[in-house]
């Protein structure tokens, strides 16, 4: 008897597996939304049923929720820099934001807020998320304080202004046109520096010197 067609591909590991199909959720989360992750979508490119995809995922929803956490997880790796002072690294947050490299990652916060307001388990991954970030940015602060490099009394109050300034920022990632205005340009920088108790202009040279 011949062997049954695809039986000589090598089987991947459970483990494996689902890692395969999360990343690939992840990327269509990205690329075209939260909505566009279904089980069929994310089977079809895989070469496999959407049954298979959701035996590792309950549900939509949950390969929703997952898809999310893992492009954030990934976006926010390389939006908090763990290298340099912490000058450099908030600069390098900055950078991404200002010269519009981060403005998928702006897209897919707007897009994951908005269907949070319908789905209730997405809003409380969102939440969770949102607190992750806050931890990452307010470590960096914490150590600019203590290396006297920043000012701000509170790290979390400057962290949470600098994140409305990037919100307010990202809530025009989805215009045609580019407004390159400086008041506009340089926004979150300069609410950067109001919130860490630095030089507006000395901040802005540290962005503008980011490669």
């Amino acid at each position: 008897m011949g062997a049954r067609a695809g039986t000589s591909r090598s089987r991947e590991t459970p483990a494996r597996r689902r890692e395969q199909i999360l990343e690939h959720a992840a990327r269509i989360a990205i690329a075209h939304g939260l909505e566009s992750v279904t089980l069929r979508a994310v089977a079809e490119p895989l070469g496999v049923q959407p049954s298979l995809v959701h035996h590792y995922f309950s549900s939509s929803e949950a390969l929703v929720i997952a898809a999310f956490e893992r492009a954030i997880a990934t976006e926010r790796s390389g939006l908090f820099d763990s290298a340099g002072s912490p000058t450099r690294r908030l600069a390098t947050m900055i950078r991404r934001v200002e010269s519009g490299d981060a403005n998928h990652l702006a897209r897919f916060w707007l897009n994951a807020r908005n269907l949070s307001r319908f789905r209730p388990e997405l809003a409380r991954s969102v939440a969770e998320q949102e607190r992750l970030d806050r931890d990452a940015l307010v470590a960096i602060l914490r150590e600019g304080v203590a290396s006297g490099e920043f000012a701000c009394p509170d790290p979390l109050v400057a962290c949470i202004r600098i994140f409305i300034a990037i919100d307010g920022v990202g809530a025009y990632a989805n215009d045609l046109e580019d407004f390159a205005h400086p008041a506009f340009r340089h926004f979150v920088t300069d609410v950067a520096a109001w919130a860490v108790g630095v030089a507006p202009e000395g901040l802005r040279r540290e962005v503008d010197a980011v490669a």
